[in-house]
């Protein structure tokens, strides 16, 4: 199908009809020209794609039905300022838009509007420039269609992948600014990717062009005659993230307030020495004594990067899928697990590190490491080498924890036929009274809705990220219901215990939001009015992480908590 063969969508945005949708249309090729303007049509086949070709009208891993969070038309931008005028044009139409790098946030949503009818922005297919790379002060500045392959394999063909190391996170194809606008996390002492970021360029819902901290001082060498998106920024944009006045970065990560087309990120110089390990736990129940281990040594920086403790089931669906290991169905039994876990050489618990620097620091820390860990009767230290298995783990950790991105992990998605997931995570202390419990109910309320659990523990400064993988057969209704009861549920749990998700799907995004309630929703009721003063007409993103604009009547939008499916016999109380 050609641009220009059908110019009906599958839907319309709202408010709009076709003969409206039809003059925005026209307006937009004039833009970007009609070979950067897709129609999602009736006849449009909604193709799941794969992680590294993704859809860019719906959600891959769709737990409604594919047509559900649909998007209108999708837009291609070639630079900055087509992406201001596209903004201006949809103020004029009071067109809904939603804006992505490359399309790869799966597990969360992916390109998905929130609002069916919306027209994407792809920002990542054309602007996709490494600007520019600084030894000396150990940066990068991209555009959003940077992804960490692109930005790592840019420091190798310019011989800087020996002096600059990257933080990369499980995948390496997304987007180094949707990932870190994302409050996205990597492995290495740089993993916090929202901490390592230094200097934006965004377009604002009106379409005006902003730099924020340092970028916001011109560069006194800088031609006037130049277009604001042109000109060389001040020297120090990426090198402090405050400049005067009050910091504006953290309104724009998770929401919808702006569109960001430059990201300045920090890089690691290369530490000097490198030695990637793993350290296996034989019983379930060592989860509350290893996470109390973590906590001093990571407080300590004795662990330097953000370590991760795996569960079997994780590790098992990278190396082969369920099949391979049984041929019963519904979730796997105790007996069962520490059967694959002996087959597999593994760990009930499997924990992940590296420590970083010439040899002499790192056998100091190894030692210190080994002897708290080791502690545990039955663990045992692995370095790389040791391991022969295909697909292993740590030795793909072994690139992933020094920056080299890889897609290896996907695997784990394959568990099941036709392998799709969402993530659940919340976040809690460091403590292994924390972890159990944190454990004990998302581990019931996945076997109550029939699922393995399959989850991660990853340990920042002074939280964990639990990241819970609920993996089901897309083409399956009744496990997407499943899906949709089980992460629906963990919600109100995890909120009655004081747990709240750091990132959600969008199916979630108003749940979750809710739980954000202190003193009569005091967050939400400043974010809404942050979100009114900067976007009236509401075009940008609308329902983002809850945050719905005054054009809109939220209460017809926020999709409701409960589900078709529940357990038979068991309510949805919260424990």
């Amino acid at each position: 199908m050609s641009n220009t063969a059908n110019t009906t969508p599958r839907q319309l945005p709202p408010g709009l009809d076709q003969a409206k949708f039809q003059s925005f249309l026209s307006r937009a090729w004039d833009i970007c020209g009609t070979e950067n303007v897709d129609v999602i049509s009736p006849t449009t086949e909604l193709k799941d794609g794969h992680y590294m070709d993704p859809c860019k009208a719906h959600d891959m891993h769709a737990v409604y039905e594919r047509d559900y969070f649909v998007a209108s038309a999708v837009l291609f931008p070639r630079n900055v300022p087509e992406v201001q005028q596209l903004v201006r044009l949809a103020n004029e139409f009071v067109v809904p838009i939603w804006p992505f790098s490359i399309g790869r946030n799966t597990g969360y949503g992916g390109t998905a509007p929130r609002v069916p009818g919306s027209v994407g922005i792809d920002l990542g297919k054309h602007m996709n420039k490494v600007i520019e790379v600084n030894e000396e002060g150990a940066f990068a500045l991209v555009e959003p269609g940077v992804t960490y392959f692109s930005l790592y394999e840019h420091l190798v063909k310019t011989g800087l992948d020996q002096k600059l190391w990257l933080d990369v996170p499980d995948l390496g194809g997304g987007s180094i600014i949707g990932n870190a606008v994302e409050r996205g996390v990597g492995y290495t002492p740089y993993g916090d990717h929202w901490m390592m970021h230094c200097g934006m360029e965004i377009i604002l819902p009106n379409g005006e062009l902003v730099r924020t901290g340092m970028g916001a001082l011109p560069n006194p060498d800088s031609s006037p005659d130049l277009p604001p998106h042109e000109q060389p920024p001040n020297k120090c944009w990426q090198l402090f993230n405050y400049g005067f006045g009050p910091y504006n970065d953290g309104i724009f990560s998770q929401s919808n307030l702006g569109i960001v087309v430059k990201m300045g990120i920090w890089l690691m110089p290369n530490p000097g020495g490198y030695q990637a390990y793993m350290i296996t736990f034989p019983r379930d129940d060592d989860l509350p004594k290893i996470v109390d281990i973590i906590r001093p040594l990571r407080l300590q920086m004795v662990l330097q990067n953000v370590p991760t403790l795996r569960n079997i089931l994780l590790d098992a669906a990278v190396s082969a899928p369920k099949s391979s290991y049984t041929s019963e169905a519904g979730p796997l039994s105790e007996a069962k697990m520490d059967e694959i876990a002996a087959q597999l050489d593994l760990g009930r618990w499997n924990f992940y590190g590296a420590v970083y620097g010439p040899e002499p620091v790192r056998n100091v820390l190894l030692t210190v490491i080994k002897e708290a860990f080791l502690s545990i009767p039955g663990s045992k230290l692995f370095l790389p080498e040791d391991r022969k298995e295909p697909h292993s783990v740590l030795r793909t950790r072994a690139k992933t924890l020094q920056g080299i991105p890889t897609i290896d992990e996907l695997r784990w998605v394959n568990w099941v036929p036709n392998g799709a997931h969402l993530f659940f995570s919340p976040i809690s202390k460091i403590s292994g009274k924390d972890a159990n419990l944190q454990y004990e109910v998302t581990r019931r309320r996945c076997t109550e809705a029939g699922f393995d659990f399959i989850g991660t523990f990853t340990v920042g400064m002074r939280e964990m990220h639990h990241i819970v993988c609920i993996v089901f057969n897309r083409e399956i209704e009744d496990e997407r219901l499943r899906a949709r009861w089980l992460i629906r549920t963990l919600v109100k749990d995890c909120a009655a215990n004081g747990w709240g998700e750091y990132r959600t799907h969008l199916a979630l995004m108003d749940q979750i939001a809710n739980t954000y309630n202190f003193n009569d929703n005091a967050l939400m009721k400043l974010n809404e009015t942050v979100k009114n003063a900067l976007d009236p007409n509401g075009i940008l993103a609308p329902g983002k992480n809850g945050v719905w604009p005054q054009s809109y009547e939220k209460s017809k939008w926020v999709l409701g908590e409960s589900e078709p499916w529940e357990p038979a016999g068991v309510g949805s109380k919260s424990s």
